[in-house]
């Protein structure tokens, strides 16, 4: 007994070794990063008024933060939220709709790779008529980009559930209903947030595609606006910032993920 705790304990110890060592290989290479970055920036070998630098940008930063960055970001990761939200909602009761009725799930199949396959930009102006020119657009655009990859990866995971649970929980008179949220929802609670996961950044993205188009607000009209203005700094510390945002969002994401798989396993 004694040799397998021990044995358990180090198995233990060495997982968190191995993330202490990624980690701190992921924090050496983002400060190896900028360190370059702001050395060939000081020497001269890249343009610094061009590409910016860390310095240059953390200043811009700074000065930003005393005057109305926190409105932009909180217009940009709002508007995010929301059609984060609301792409995942619709998306899963599409997806659900199509797995109860394979005969629509066979007729639209073909339309909804189209669909994807559709750069959602071109359809902006379309948008801006539709939803009027404000938030609203802004929101339909990020829906637009992640509602079809939602009913697409939870579609094809619904379908791929195990024949063979379905089968068994059938010969006992499970209905259709039954078997969809006793076998196939709990089994496809990862396919689930595997699809938030990358909707949360294709949410930002048509966010920001959105902003571009019509905004008076957000990260988006900032890199509009400083590219304008041939503000540089402005435009890379706007960008940056949104790699953090994305970030940000994407670990809350994990760490739902985690809570509820916890959850699930507890019940």
């Amino acid at each position: 007994m004694k040799n397998t705790v021990y044995s358990r304990s180090e198995y233990l110890a060495e997982i968190r070794r191995e993330n202490i060592r990624i980690k701190t290989v992921q924090l050496l290479s983002v400060v190896a990063v900028l360190a370059g970055w702001e050395l060939a920036a000081q020497r001269g070998l890249i343009d610094a008024f061009i590409v910016s630098s860390p310095v240059r940008m953390v200043k811009t930063f700074v000065q930003m933060a005393r005057s109305d960055l926190a409105v932009h970001v909180l217009y940009t990761v709002g508007e995010t939220l929301t059609g984060f939200l609301l792409g995942v909602a619709a998306g899963f009761f599409i997806a659900a709709g199509l797995w109860f009725s394979p005969f629509l799930n066979r007729v639209f199949a073909p339309f909804l790779v189209v669909l994807n396959s559709l750069p959602k930009i071109a359809l902006g102006p379309v948008i801006i008529v539709w939803a009027g020119a404000g938030i609203s657009a802004i929101i339909t655009m990020a829906v637009a980009i992640s509602l079809i990859v939602t009913v697409m990866e939870l579609t094809h995971g619904f379908y791929a559930t195990d024949s063979g649970l379905l089968t068994t929980v059938k010969s006992f008179g499970a209905t259709r209903w039954e078997s969809f949220y006793k076998i196939v929802l709990p089994c496809n609670i990862p396919v689930l947030f595997q699809s938030m996961k990358v909707n949360i950044g294709l949410s930002l993205v048509g966010v920001i595609a959105g902003e571009f188009l019509v905004s008076k607000a957000g990260l988006g009209y900032l890199i509009v606006y400083a590219g304008q203005v041939f503000r540089m700094d402005l435009v890379m510390m706007s960008v940056v910032l949104l790699g953090f945002i994305a970030f940000a969002m994407y670990s809350a994401v994990s760490r739902l993920e985690k809570a509820v798989v916890k959850f699930i396993n507890h019940i």
